[in-house]
């Protein structure tokens, strides 16, 4: 069997440790004689797997015993309703930095239910920056402050958190979670969709602080209150069981591996690392990017010439190098490289553009 290199911005490639553990434990789990798949939620040996899954989340991000971990479905996209219905509820009013297509969606959906502030933006120039923050258009009655760290999209993210004082910091983590070490404590809430660098689609992750559960607007639905899923252990309804077991196999997998996030962020360092120093000596390749703000995720690059992108996206596929076509927005390719992708794949891109500007220069 030969696998491809998969550098889908999302569903992601998963570490093979982890789905040769799925696939030999696929018709019996740990002597069950079942499948997770087909485990109750309600049974003591699924419980044992959703409490395992949390431990290891707590441990690796060290996050503090005054927040919940909920295991929920909806997408990263459910969380850009729920934030504003639990959290918008004492002056209706909320701030948001504009840096993607997700952080646009997130701050329009919020605008449904009060007033939505744009404190700064990056779209003039294609969300290719972050931008600079003046803490003086804070506003300190906000609600809550909302950013997307990483933006898929367009390959950048905050090297900086804003300081936004008392008012609760938001944070869409879809695209780095355990990608590097955060301090949750600097966070009311952090919300990642599974599906790049946690588990496969389905499952969507949210860090809540305890003191913003509990005072969602009456007309909340029940499945968007917080408190619902919180007093519930995430269980209220059948949860994404599938998905949060490989989610705690990708847990396992990041302790024996790396150790922790400090080794994991070194990891993606030095794979971007490889990627960019060659994007920045090409003469055919260049990234889009300013340089400050560079995801270690998300890594877009074009030629400049729409046909030469187009010839490339199509050898490449047949060198076995898939999904680098580039997001429509932006145009060109784009290279993403999770936690799961080794060294040897990012290694084997650049040899493989490097052959290619040969050919095309």
């Amino acid at each position: 069997m030969s696998r491809v290199y998969n550098f889908s911005a999302g569903p992601a490639m998963l570490p093979e440790k982890v789905l040769s553990t799925a696939a030999a434990e696929m018709l019996d789990y740990n002597g069950t004689g079942e499948s997770v798949m087909e485990m109750s939620h309600r049974s003591k040996e699924y419980q044992a797997i959703i409490d395992e899954t949390e431990a290891l989340l707590r441990e690796i991000m060290s996050i503090p015993d005054n927040y919940k971990v909920l295991f929920l479905q909806g997408g990263a996209s459910s969380q850009f309703a729920m934030v504003p219905l639990n959290l918008m509820n004492k002056n209706k009013k909320a701030d948001f930095v504009i840096t993607g297509q997700w952080a646009t969606k997130a701050y329009k959906e919020a605008a449904r239910y009060g007033k939505a502030n744009v404190v700064a933006s990056s779209a003039d120039k294609t969300f290719s920056y972050i931008p600079k923050l003046d803490p003086a258009s804070f506003d300190p009655e906000a609600d809550y402050f909302h950013i997307c760290l990483n933006n898929t999209i367009y390959g950048t993210r905050f090297t900086k958190l804003p300081e936004t004082g008392d008012v609760p910091l938001v944070a869409d983590m879809s695209s780095c979670i355990l990608s590097e070490p955060v301090d949750v404590s600097k966070f009311g809430v952090i919300y990642a969709g599974a599906q790049k660098n946690m588990g496969p689609a389905g499952l969507t992750v949210v860090i809540v602080r305890e003191d913003l559960i509990g005072n969602a607007m009456d007309f909340t639905p029940t499945m968007f209150n917080y408190a619902t899923h919180s007093e519930n252990g995430s269980m209220f309804n059948t949860p994404p069981t599938y998905a949060i077991y490989i989610c705690m196999l990708v847990l396992e997998w990041i302790k024996s591996e790396f150790g922790g996030l400090e080794a994991m962020k070194a990891h993606n360092e030095k794979k971007a690392g490889i990627l960019y120093d060659f994007l920045d000596s090409s003469k055919l390749f260049r990234g889009t990017v300013e340089k400050k703000d560079r995801s270690l995720m998300n890594v877009p690059f074009v030629t400049g010439n729409e046909e030469l992108d187009a010839k490339f996206i199509k050898e490449s596929i047949e060198a076995r190098f898939v999904n680098l076509k580039g997001h429509r927005s932006v145009g060109g390719m784009r290279a993403s490289i999770y936690n799961a992708m080794p060294i040897e794949g990012v290694e084997k891109l650049v040899a493989f553009m490097k052959e290619f500007e040969e050919k095309n220069s």
